[in-house]
């Protein structure tokens, strides 16, 4: 057996126990009620504002993301769409192609439900509800059986343009992918900002890669609704800090299962209905997080515009990430 003193034991003790991080507190439903009144944004610009933390992407802020483009090299965060009825594709995108037209023209019609986890989305304002109400006050009675009469889609048309910013947690835990489950804590947020010396700043559109898409290519598909990585509630009031304008994510967002009886997805409660600031789910961050590695940088131009669909929670989009 190697000889190693009991100094050098106590030491290598207090070297661990420094290293370990804390465990993350338990919260309860009533954390995430107190949380709905402190993280709150409405009335902060106006009592019928629909556009939430989007009017933090100000024209001084799209003109100085445009100085994030150095090469023009362009990377999309959208999947393509899946036809394939999978455990984690429950609503697969049907294209069907009618006969041609006038012996030229090729024709298709699209139907997709395209909330849920297979599908790279937006989540307008209008998604969540709590207590009867969503984002600013508005009544969930808004919403009628064909679209909603307010926080729609639409108040978005005219597109998003700002600096975008890549958190990449299995690369800073030296990993390939985050397992099923893992919940990414604020500390893990502040750890990335050290390493990588770029803040989160008011405006910002932050994506945050959990690895789902590169698990399941080495895994497989699996039921992500029931358990996937993801940010902890906690997140959200580190995010409302640095006021970001959007939130894209991997997956869902949340951290599945959430561990907080009563609330099942915590995060999009407190962003979508008491932040208001809309979620971009179900990303392909793969090929941004090596395009990023590759460089070195964690922060390009961001765009996407969505279709402008009357009386919609979400829809459909293509983001894009400009080097």
């Amino acid at each position: 057996m190697t000889n190693i003193t009991p100094i050098l034991i106590a030491a290598l003790v207090v070297g661990t126990v420094a290293l370990a991080q804390p465990p993350a507190p338990k919260l309860t439903k009533a954390d995430i009620d107190k949380m709905m009144q402190e993280l709150s944004n409405w009335g902060r610009w106006g009592k019928a504002d629909e556009k939430g933390t989007i009017n933090l992407i100000t024209a001084a802020k799209r003109k100085a993301a445009v100085a994030e483009v150095k090469e023009g090299f362009p990377v999309s965060m959208a999947r393509d769409t899946n036809s394939s009825k999978e455990i984690d594709n429950s609503s697969p995108f049907v294209v069907k192609m009618s006969p041609p037209v006038d012996n030229q023209f090729n024709m298709d019609e699209y139907t997709v439900f395209f909330h849920g986890f297979a599908h790279t989305h937006l989540d307008a304002l209008s998604h969540v509800f709590h207590e009867g109400k969503m984002y600013n006050g508005f009544p969930q009675s808004s919403v009628k059986p064909d679209g909603t009469g307010k926080l729609a889609v639409t108040a978005f048309s005219e597109g998003f343009m700002t600096r975008g910013v890549l958190i990449d947690i299995p690369a800073l835990k030296n990993l390939p992918y985050l397992e099923p489950g893992t919940a990414i804590t604020p500390a893990d947020l502040d750890a990335w900002e050290k390493k990588t010396g770029v803040h989160i700043q008011s405006g910002d559109a932050v994506f945050i890669r959990t690895g789902r898409w590169a698990y399941r290519a080495a895994k497989g598909p699996w039921d992500i609704g029931s358990k996937a990585a993801g940010i902890s509630a906690l997140c959200a009031r580190w995010l409302k800090q640095r006021d970001i304008a959007i939130l894209g994510s991997d997956a869902a967002h949340d951290v599945l299962p959430s561990g907080i009886p009563g609330v099942t997805f915590p995060v999009h409660q407190l962003l979508l209905v008491a932040m208001g600031t809309p979620l971009l789910d179900q990303c392909d961050l793969e090929p941004l997080a090596k395009e990023a590695a590759k460089r070195n940088r964690s922060t390009f131009l961001f765009t996407a515009a969505s279709i402008r669909v009357t009386g919609g929670t979400g829809a459909p989009i293509n983001p894009i990430a400009t080097f």
